[in-house]
């Protein structure tokens, strides 16, 4: 018993180091490959479940990433589990930033650096696209949907609405209607 249990949390800080180490972009770039390794290599979430993980840990303090790998690590091991995975998805970052502080220093100045950053926000931009079309198909799934990521891109990006208030806006209005549509009473 106690030896299947360090294997799941082996596996859980292996399976998020692999995600934190070949990742670039952060959050929502994050989706596609959390959702291959988590959803369809292992089988440990839904596609549903992590969208759902991924909503929560938006509107919740810190980084996206990192919130899902303590929603999947708790789901899989408890609280131990959540901690292993948070800690796997955070120490490639801490080892790289660790040795770029102590061994270059004016490292955004160096010309290579520059190059390699310009190319990975590029890729970095593809992915996003990527990510956002794929999260919005599963998302909007009827009019009301449509309707709200459309009202909710226009409030952002022409009005420049605070996300944290289309956020808080979404989850009351997505409430109401529930409550009129007798939801809760299920």
């Amino acid at each position: 018993m106690q030896d299947k249990k360090l294997k799941i949390l082996w596996e859980l800080f292996s399976v998020f180091f692999k995600v934190g180490i070949c990742t670039f972009g952060g959050g929502i770039a994050m989706l596609p490959i959390l959702e291959r390794e988590l959803s369809e290599k292992r089988g440990w979430v839904t596609g549903d479940e992590l969208l759902d993980y991924f909503a929560i840990g938006q509107s919740t303090p810190g980084i996206i990433a990192v919130n899902v790998a303590t929603f999947v690590g708790y789901k899989k091991a408890g609280l131990l589990g959540g901690c292993i995975a948070t800690f796997g998805m955070v120490f490639p970052s801490i080892i790289i930033i660790t040795l770029i502080a102590k061994f270059i220093s004016n490292f955004s100045e160096i010309t290579w650096v520059k190059k390699a950053l310009t190319g990975i926000n590029v890729a970095v931009a593809a992915i996003l696209t990527n990510a956002v079309y794929t999260f919005s198909k599963k998302s909007v799934k009827n009019l009301f949907g449509f309707i709200l990521l459309v009202l909710s891109f226009v409030l952002i990006f022409i009005f420049k609405v605070s996300t944290v208030y289309i956020i808080f806006g979404s989850a009351i209005l997505g409430v109401i209607i529930a409550a009129c549509r007798g939801e809760f009473r299920k």
